[in-house]
This record gives structure tokens, sequence and C-alpha cells, in this order.
């Protein structure tokens, strides 16, 4: 039998071992757009042998210049069937759920009846963000979540620390505030942010001219971003992940 050659390199760098537990674990992405596409893209190329696949949304022209996923042959196109096709391209033998949902405090249990070994939190809106991170938090499943990558520009900010410690994010300003007084101890959740202070262009941020659509939260901005730093979020949240299952 000829010996499956896709993740020989990965091999090579973390051993029988490590590759072995890379196979045996599962992770869960919430959210597959900019930075979690990446992400996912990460994970599955390292050999992850579950992965579990978060989002309701669906692609859009608009997507292109930073998604992963988002190609001319994926525009409205569901973003759960997109990227369950990508991963089995990828990696024929993993193990892909999906779970095509909105994520809300109403749903979580359902969404965790099966408890992934770590989840990359890459959601966008603030209250189903803060929900995930909760319920993660009161469950003891390790996560890490990613704060705001639109409108930096500068990749040398970008780093992975507690969600105490970082600055010049206002999403990360926002989600401290609601989790604090949901009594969270922030200081022991795990994110990648970018501290650098921006100087905002003008028309870099687009005011919303409709309603969201019901039960998807309100109405966001539309804030200009760059491919090159949503994809170093997502690959720093899955960096983390795969250091977190190798060293358990």
């Amino acid at each position: 039998m000829v010996e499956n050659r896709r993740f020989m390199r990965t091999k090579l760098l973390l051993g029988d071992e490590g590759l072995e537990k890379l196979r045996e674990s599962s992770v869960m992405v919430v959210g597959l757009g900019a930075v979690g596409g990446f992400a996912l893209e990460a994970l599955a190329r390292s050999g992850i042998g579950h992965l579990v696949l978060v989002d309701f949304d669906i692609f859009e022209e608009s997507n292109i210049n930073r998604q992963i996923l988002a190609l001319s042959s994926t525009i409205g196109q569901k973003k759960t069937e997109a990227a369950a096709a990508r991963v089995r391209e990828i990696n024929p033998d993993c193990k892909v759920d999906v779970k095509d949902m909105f994520v809300s405090a109403d749903n979580l249990d359902a969404l965790f009846a099966e408890k992934p070994d770590f989840v990359v939190d890459a959601i966008d809106a603030l209250n189903p963000k803060c929900c995930l991170i909760e319920y993660l938090v009161q469950a003891e499943i390790p996560f890490i979540s990613s704060m705001g990558a639109a409108l930096k520009t500068n990749p040398a900010f970008i780093k992975t620390g507690k969600l105490s410690q970082s600055k010049n994010c206002g999403l990360a300003k926002f989600i401290r505030k609601r989790l604090r007084r949901r009594g969270l101890d922030i200081s022991q959740i795990s994110c990648v942010y970018s501290d650098e202070q921006v100087s905002l262009p003008e028309g870099a941020l687009v005011q919303p001219e409709e309603e969201a659509a019901a039960g998807q939260g309100r109405a966001r901005c539309t804030m200009g971003s760059l491919p090159t730093i949503t994809a170093i979020f997502g690959l720093t949240a899955a960096h983390a992940a795969i250091m977190e299952i190798i060293k358990q």
C-alpha cells in the first residue's frame, strides 16, 4: 500500500504522534468569510480529521477581494457548501459536518451537542460572537476568537494574546464591555487581534442602507479591508488551534 503523501511535510515536522493527534481531532470553524475561510484552509491542509463548518450566508461578488472561498463560480452558493467541497478536495479522508445556521443563544446547545476539541470563532456580528464566547468559556471548550481585521493595513501589528490585552480595536472594545457585564474573566479569553492605530481614510466605511434580515442581527457598516490582513488573522487562528491540539 502506497503511503498517503498529502501530509508528508507536516509529518516531517511534527512526527507520527503529532500528525496522528491532528487526524484524531475535531475543529469547528464558526464563520466562513474572510478570516474563517483562511483558517479552514490551513486546518484542512494540516490534516485535521474532523471539521465542523458553521455559517448561514451565501457568497456575493463583493466577497471576492478577501475571501478565499469566494470565486466567480461560488457567487450565490452557500458558504458551508463551498467550504465542504473545498475541504474534500484537499483531504478526502476528512470528516466534514455542515451546520447551515445563524449562531444565537437559542441554538448553541444544539450546535455543541457533540463537542469539538477546538473552536475557531470567526464571527463578525457582535451579539452572536459574545453569546458564542460565553458558551465556550462555560463549557470549557478550547477556542480562539478573531477580533476586527477590517480597516487594518500593517501585518506587523497582528498578534495573539488575551482579550484583556487587546487595544485599538473597536470590535474588541465592545466585546470586552459585554463579556465583563456577563461576569466573564476576559484575561482568560484567547484572541487574535491587531493593535494598529487606524487612521480612517475617507470612504473606508459605508453606513448600512438596509435593515438586516430577520433573525440575523442588526445591519452593519461596510468597512474596507485587505485580503492580506484578513488572511493572516485566519491563518494565525488556525495555527493556534494546531499548536493547542498537538500539545494536548
